[in-house]
């Protein structure tokens, strides 16, 4: 079958929904063909335009048939914008199909029968975190996201999903982007919505000039943003202004954050993965108990933890645990709270290191902690809480888990994504009694 732009197009059946929010359907070959912006049931007419891994990603020209689930897009930049890919589809079908993502990764992992709290969403205008794409043309800055799978930047006018004082900032990044020197033609400004105010990190490829210090340190005291920072490609960050320090409150602690530093995308988001990982605390735990945190950040579960037990934190960005360590002098948990800087990827803990530890709660990044799970199975400790945002590695480490004795007890989807494919959640594994020896499983 012919496939490109000008390819014939046919009548296609919705079969259901891939990893990626787009529909999924078959080509005459048996081949996979995904078209965005469609639902399970619909028919549609169909052009397969390209190839994509093993399958085919194609547009759909018309709804033949429409899903009685099908909404009306409530952004104007829905269908250009990559930000948001499922506008088109009611709530209730987004939480269904998010559900059974969750399922079936555990079932995948050998997890049957998996009794699935109900989800969590997070609503419109929640979203404290954005990264901004920045193109300079013809005079002007076009600021926005790019498209799905293109270069193309979707200059945006509003955001549904950002935080209201990100989205009041967009007109004055366009007029002060033009007349900074340092951006020559692509740039990307990270912005974060902190309890002090707005915090922005551009990212470029070029030193700024004594005007651009000046351009900011201007802007920023014009708008009240307490920072701006500069970051090159080589990955060095410089402040270019700063009115008064940045933090972020985190279970009652003030912590610095570092420019473009990672947080949890909405604090209704964080809210909720936060009493998920409580809920699975073993029920006897005691204030002198050990709580092991991996890949701790600058605090957003350690905080809550050291309210319940002692947490001995672990995190590979330096800043992250000197904020950390801030936090926690500063509400008097410095005692409670232990950070310790290291690269879990590469230096996962040993299961020696887990001696005595009552619970290990753990919040890897996208690609999942499989070495550091097969160490957690070989280990004593019988109580794994689990943080992910990535249904596919959870459903992988959790086989690890399961071949090791461990049992699911708990599993809770959220979506702070809104009208996104992603999903995060909290699993609570158990396992009734610590093993006597147990090998390091084989990679």
């Amino acid at each position: 079958m012919t496939i490109g732009p000008d390819a014939p197009t046919f009548t296609a059946r919705i079969q259901g929904i891939g990893a990626d929010g787009d529909g999924l359907s078959r080509m005459a070959d048996g081949r996979s063909l995904f078209l965005p912006f469609t639902l399970p049931g619909e028919s549609v007419e169909a052009r397969p335009v390209m190839r994509r891994g093993q399958g085919v990603a194609g547009i759909a020209e018309t709804i033949l048939e429409p899903s009685p689930e099908r909404a009306e897009p409530p952004c104007p930049h829905f269908g250009t914008c990559g930000g948001c890919t499922l506008q088109h589809w009611q709530d209730a079908g987004i939480a269904h199909w998010k559900t059974g993502a969750l399922v079936q990764a555990l079932k995948h992992a050998g997890y049957d029968d998996t009794v699935i709290a109900p989800i969590r969403t997070t609503g419109p205008g929640n979203r404290r975190r954005v990264d901004l794409a920045i193109r300079k043309q013809a005079g002007i800055a076009i600021i926005g996201f790019h498209q799905v799978r293109a270069d193309a930047i979707v200059a945006i006018e509003t955001c549904l999903v950002a935080d209201p004082a990100i989205v009041a900032i967009l007109p004055a990044l366009r007029r002060l982007v033009p007349r900074l020197q340092a951006i020559h033609r692509d740039a990307s400004c990270a912005i974060n919505a902190l309890d002090s105010g707005l915090d922005l990190l551009f990212r470029v490829d070029a030193d700024l000039t004594a005007g651009d210090r000046r351009l900011l340190a201007a802007f920023a005291a014009e708008h009240d943003i307490p920072r701006i920072a500069w970051a090159l490609k080589d990955g060095t960050v410089e402040i270019a202004a700063q009115l008064s320090p940045v933090r972020i409150m985190l279970s009652g602690a003030p912590v610095p954050v570092a420019p473009g530093g990672f947080l949890q995308a909405t604090p209704d988001g964080e809210a909720a993965i936060i009493a998920a990982v409580l809920a699975g605390l073993p029920e006897k735990l005691k204030p002198r108990d050990r709580i092991i945190e991996l890949h701790a950040g600058c605090g957003t579960l350690t905080f809550a933890l050291a309210r319940h037990a002692r947490v001995i934190a672990y995190e590979g960005d330096g800043y992250a645990v000197t904020a950390l360590q801030k936090g926690s002098s500063e509400v008097g948990l410095h005692g409670p709270i232990t950070a310790h800087k290291r690269d879990l990827m590469r230096q996962p803990l040993l299961p020696n290191e887990f001696k005595d530890a009552a619970v290990v709660v753990l919040d890897p990044p996208f690609g999942g902690a499989l070495p550091q799970i097969e160490a957690i199975a070989a280990s004593t400790v019988t109580r794994v809480i689990y943080v992910s945002c990535n249904p596919q590695a959870l459903a992988r480490d959790a086989a690890v888990l399961r071949a090791a004795g461990f049992a699911l007890i708990s599993a809770a989807p959220i979506d702070q994504f809104l009208w996104s494919s992603r999903l995060e959640s909290v699993t609570v594994f158990t396992r009734a009694a610590p093993p006597r020896a147990r090998a390091r499983p084989p990679r």
